[in-house]
């Protein structure tokens, strides 16, 4: 496992990818790693994604609390309880990402689900996109709609919202959320040509049987 500090300065480094990939605008968004102890580092709020520093981030207990503050007077994300809701939905989770890259929040907006398969890619890492129904931010019932899929999927799309992502760690998470955005820019772009023709089912199947070797 990554130290405390790794995973601060990886948490970091994701933020600025998101932030370089236009996932994410203003102050928009928020990360979180579960640490070894199985508390929680995660990101402030009010502050851009690109300009993270290490010692912005809080401690926080599954439970909601905060074990250690993060220094210069910053918050924890107030985002914040939809990660621990996925955090204790399934502990083999090791990170959490939420954005609003743009293809993937016209879906969301759109209360379109990812189910198309369309590319021997997606279909094996990702089979679906799951919608999660809208809950107000920063509430405990935004973590309750999408703490169902924890252990069926990777990612799923928020309604009127954005996306969420996870994995084992916080960069498994980083690229699901990267998938995640490019199947959403392809299926729009195929729907605007008329072109939104999908795998044969025998070919699906054999797909879905491929996982495992790649460690799915």
């Amino acid at each position: 496992m990554a130290s405390e500090q790794d995973l601060r300065e990886l948490i970091c480094e994701v933020g600025r990818d998101i932030w370089q990939r236009g996932m994410v605008a203003a102050n928009d968004g928020n990360i979180s790693a579960r640490l070894d102890s199985g508390a929680v580092l995660c990101t402030p709020t009010g502050v851009s994604k690109g300009y993270l520093r290490p010692e912005m981030l809080a401690i926080m207990h599954l439970d909601g609390s905060v074990l250690e503050e993060p220094k210069a007077g910053y918050r924890p994300s107030t985002e914040i309880k939809m990660h621990l809701a996925q955090y204790r939905a399934n502990d083999q989770i090791g990170g959490c990402i939420h954005a609003h890259p743009m293809y993937a929040t016209v879906m969301a907006i759109r209360e379109r689900p990812l189910t198309e398969q369309l590319m021997p890619e997606t279909t094996i890492a990702m089979p679906e996109v799951p919608l999660a129904p809208y809950a107000t931010p920063s509430t405990a019932g935004l973590g309750e709609v999408t703490a169902k899929f924890a252990r069926s999927h990777t990612t799923c799309l928020l309604a009127h919202h954005g996306a969420f992502a996870w994995g084992p760690d916080v960069w498994s998470a980083y690229l699901n959320m990267e998938r995640l955005e490019y199947t959403a820019q392809i299926t729009y772009l195929l729907e605007r040509c008329d072109g939104l023709s999908e795998l044969p089912a025998d070919e699906v199947r054999k797909l879905a049987g491929m996982r495992a070797q790649y460690g799915l």
